[in-house]
């Protein structure tokens, strides 16, 4: 492999003020509590793994993309109420990008958008590879294409 890289999803961490609010508060922030009734449907961007039929997630807007550039961005996303962080290794694709058809945005270290592809999942692997030949690129963020929902984030490694 020419290019290493590490997946990651979203920080549990980071998500922890959201996963703790009640109804209330909830329904105030627009968070939609949603019981999963397809599989796969719903990818956890924590666990990057599909939730399981029956399982209760939330559905909320989430600032992916913080950059101070025209390409900040925030978009909905799904999340497993008992998500454990995914840690993928390296050059380690997880299965919910293998499976659906991806938009890759490659950003440079001002968070500006730089170049950009539309793969599916079983070609993943070849597109970062071709995304990171531009030494300008320091990071991607995976989106599914159709919906345009931001998935995952992965940097050099």
């Amino acid at each position: 492999m020419k290019h290493d890289f590490i997946i990651s999803g979203i920080p549990l961490h980071a998500l922890q003020h959201v996963l703790n609010l009640d109804k209330k508060d909830q329904d105030a922030q627009g968070i939609t509590k949603i019981i999963v009734d397809k599989k796969p449907g719903y990818p956890c961007r924590v666990s990057l793994e599909d939730a399981n039929i029956g399982e209760e997630i939330l559905a909320f807007n989430y600032e992916h993309h913080t950059a101070n550039s025209p390409y900040r961005s925030s978009g909905p996303v799904f999340v497993r109420l008992n998500a454990n962080e995914a840690r993928p290794k390296k050059n380690e694709i997880p299965k919910i990008l293998e499976i659906r058809y991806l938009s890759l945005r490659a950003y440079d270290k001002s968070g500006m958008m730089i170049d950009a592809a539309t793969t599916f999942g079983k070609d993943v692997k070849e597109t970062i590879q071709q995304l990171f030949d531009n030494q300008h690129v320091q990071y991607i963020h995976v989106h599914n294409a159709k919906p345009g929902c931001y998935n995952c984030r992965i940097d050099r490694f």
